[in-house]
């Protein structure tokens, strides 16, 4: 597969490869857009990206695509105009997550200390896989080539003694590269850094920073923590100081007790009828509730998530008379929140279900008074079947459709 030059960062090794630096964060190289040019070949080199046809925003782009200003997150328009000869594929995330599962189950295979933090991306522990495994270094090469034999996809890694420094040098080490900065090298790497490098800083602080004359990340510990506190406020002004100077207390967290369980969708092209909101709506509560039921929760609280084109964001939640993991009661209060919102006349570019308010089943639940348990056990059926056949064996009517062709590649 065709890649950009790798940049000086993503070839330079900071010291040597030490027991202090145990953290990695792998981060794959224009994930959407590689998948799909494993079937596509004949695009390899070209500017393309992954995202809405006529309308929403482009999901990930190639690096040949990016040198053209394209970025994910754009307008699909916005995309068009800096690269007329762009071309953009229709997402399929059901094989992206098929991909993602397997690196993920691959990366567990070697140390059971990692944390996903989206389809693409995870930190890992090493500490204690190095008997096994060797170096960290050698460690990170070895997840490299793995994914690069079975999967045919490139992944830069960062190597740190903190999960913030691994995060920025994966960021230095792409595209395909790999950056190890020992533990005594650190503030070295990050004082040459611009402020927008650390991990927390989006554009509007960076603004305020830049303003100030604070350029680089040496800036801020040369201004001191009381005024940079002064400038962003106490917590803020704080996390960033900390940052600044090396120091990130936060260790990889493979379990988390959850208190919330949600599915967002974000519409490449938005969607502006109600009948395709309750549809998606009613695939994303009966996801939800066998999430619940896996993990054998309960929730009490139902959310809805609307983003419109013009980016404002409405929620709306209910409390329910009892808790549930019942994906039609989830439903039926989601749809009566939406049913609720004031028309706004522009299309939905998200949509999204949460339920929180989580208990166990172990601690007992009270039905509503209404509830004779038919539904509940109807669900829990299907999850057997699931179960023993597949994910696809069953689906709700209503969410069943006419396989449709892929629109054509402009």
């Amino acid at each position: 597969m065709s890649r950009a030059p790798r940049s000086t960062a993503a070839r330079r090794f900071w010291g040597d490869d030490d027991s202090h630096t145990p953290i990695l964060h792998m981060d794959m190289d224009a994930f959407f857009v590689a998948v799909e040019l494993l079937e596509r070949p004949e695009l390899v080199g070209k500017p393309v990206a992954v995202g809405g046809q006529e309308r929403g925003v482009i999901s990930a782009a190639s690096y040949e695509a990016r040198t053209f200003g394209v970025n994910s997150a754009m307008p699909v328009a916005q995309a068009r105009r800096c690269c007329p000869q762009l071309i953009i594929l229709p997402a399929q995330h059901h094989k992206y997550s098929e991909v993602s599962r397997r690196i993920m189950d691959y990366l567990r295979s070697i140390t059971p200390l990692v944390e996903q933090l989206s389809v693409d991306e995870a930190f890992l522990d090493v500490a204690g896989a190095r008997k096994l495994f060797g170096t960290p270094m050698q460690i990170a090469q070895r997840i490299r080539e793995h994914i690069r034999s079975t999967e045919g996809l490139a992944a830069s890694i960062g190597i740190a003694s903190t999960k913030h420094v691994a995060k920025v040098a994966s960021a230095h080490a792409k595209p395909d590269g790999l950056l190890l900065i020992p533990q005594e090298r650190t503030t070295d790497f990050l004082h040459a850094l611009p402020v927008g490098a650390l991990w927390g800083v989006g554009d509007k602080t960076r603004e305020t920073l830049e303003k100030k004359g604070i350029v680089d990340v040496a800036d801020i510990v040369a201004l001191g923590r009381p005024r940079l506190v002064a400038i962003l406020g106490q917590a803020h002004g704080n996390h960033i100081y900390d940052l600044a100077i090396g120091r990130d207390e936060r260790r990889v967290q493979p379990y988390r007790e959850e208190k919330s369980i949600s599915k967002e969708h974000t519409f490449f092209d938005p969607i502006d009828d109600p009948p395709a909101a309750w549809k998606m709506m009613l695939d994303q509560a009966h996801d939800v509730a066998r999430r619940l039921r896996a993990n054998e929760f309960f929730g009490r609280t139902v959310s809805i998530k609307v983003r419109y084109t013009d980016f404002s964001t409405i929620t709306r939640s209910v409390t329910l008379g009892a808790p549930t993991n019942t994906g039609a009661d989830i439903y039926d209060a989601a749809r009566n929140l939406f049913d609720q919102l004031p028309a706004s006349g522009m299309g939905i570019r998200l949509l999204g279900v949460r339920v929180g308010q989580l208990s166990r089943s172990a601690q007992g639940v009270q039905l509503a008074l209404d509830d004779d348990g038919r539904r509940s056990r109807a669900e829990e059926t299907m999850d057997e079947i699931r179960q023993k056949f597949g994910g696809e064996i069953l689906q709700h009517g209503s969410l069943l459709e006419t396989e449709r062709r892929q629109p054509p590649v402009n």
